[in-house]
């Protein structure tokens, strides 16, 4: 029967079994080679050798000894690796000099972190004031009163409106829930220009496109870090996927467009259906369609009463068999 594989690593992890052995070779003088079989690391490592006498056992290497020639050799790599620096500077310097000046929009990151909220609407304002086509936002749910919000959309409004004044137009997509929010509709009103609404039960992370050229997403779950992102591939990604969340989207400005129930099932607990049959609990679906758990458990409430539901698990059941969730929205 074969010797298991020994792990690899390297002399500065020496493995359990190679301290125990070269320890015993240490305060014994020798071990014999089978008591080396496991740990061919101590060969490798130079911390071992065959007794010269007797060819039956090993004899270990001074710790002193075996250090210093390990460093010397970490010494010869570290000095290989500044002369391979130096020789790439030889080659690299005259062709970085006739470079020089003509790719000078390779410079621009195309990916950057920028931290802190006031440093992130700058971020935006300095991006938006350059704009002369479109700007395409995602809102999901958030906080809807507050001396703050009310700051950020005064700021957001002043940029906007500048924007539909060079002849530009603003798309926004919201989550359902937050459609006849005061300060959103107070928003939209007051701005005048090329200006539409959308929303659905669902959106993503908030997303701000602007004239397809540049990104902002958000960088953690607090708000106070943001990705600008310029990369055409990945900016034209995230448009491309707004247009097609735009499509299936229900207008709500200018004008609101009615949802109107289908068979006794309202839009709101079609979207709650969807999430039911998935297996989602209740305080899931609440935050997936930015509600409160507890209007989120009335309307649930509610759809079982229409389909005579008696328990969860029949729950559904009766929305698969009922087909409301292949009905057209």
């Amino acid at each position: 029967m074969s010797a298991p594989l020994h792990p690899e690593h390297s002399v500065e992890r020496l493995c359990d079994a190679g301290v125990a052995v070269y320890e015993r070779a240490l305060l014994e003088g020798r071990v014999r080679v089978q008591e080396a079989e496991g740990t061919p690391c101590l060969l490798d490592f130079g911390l071992l050798q065959r007794a010269v006498e007797d060819s039956r056992w090993l004899e270990p290497i001074a710790p002193a000894l075996a250090l210093r020639r390990l460093l010397r050799g970490s010494e010869e790599r570290i000095v290989d690796e500044r002369r391979r620096e130096e020789r790439l500077v030889e080659m690299f310097q005259p062709l970085m000099q006739i470079d020089e000046g003509h790719t000078a929009e390779a410079v621009t990151p195309t990916l950057r972190v920028i931290s802190g909220k006031e440093r992130i609407n700058r971020a935006i304002t300095a991006v938006m004031a350059d704009a002369s086509r479109e700007s395409l936002t995602i809102q999901p749910r958030m906080a809807l009163t507050g001396a703050p919000l009310e700051a950020a959309y005064a700021l957001a409004r002043a940029r906007d409106q500048k924007l539909l004044d060079r002849g530009g137009r603003i798309r926004t997509l919201y989550q359902h829930t937050l459609r006849h929010i005061p300060i959103i509709v107070a928003h939209h009103e007051r701005l005048h220009g090329d200006i539409e609404a959308r929303a659905l039960d669902e959106v993503t992370n908030r997303l701000i496109v602007i004239d397809r050229s540049v990104a902002f997403i958000p960088a953690d779950a607090e708000g106070t870090l943001a990705l600008e992102i310029r990369h055409p591939a990945i900016v034209g990604y995230m448009a491309t996927t707004f247009d097609r969340l735009w499509r299936l989207a229900t207008p709500v400005f200018p004008e609101a467009a009615p949802q109107p129930p289908h068979d006794g099932i309202t839009p709101r607990q079609h979207a709650i259906a969807a999430l039911l049959v998935e297996g989602h609990t209740d305080a899931v679906i609440a935050d997936r369609l930015g509600m409160n758990i507890r209007t989120a458990r009335v309307h649930i409430a509610k759809l079982a009463a229409t389909l005579g539901s008696q328990s969860r698990a029949q729950l559904g059941f009766l929305i698969g068999r009922s087909g409301i969730l292949d009905q057209e929205r």
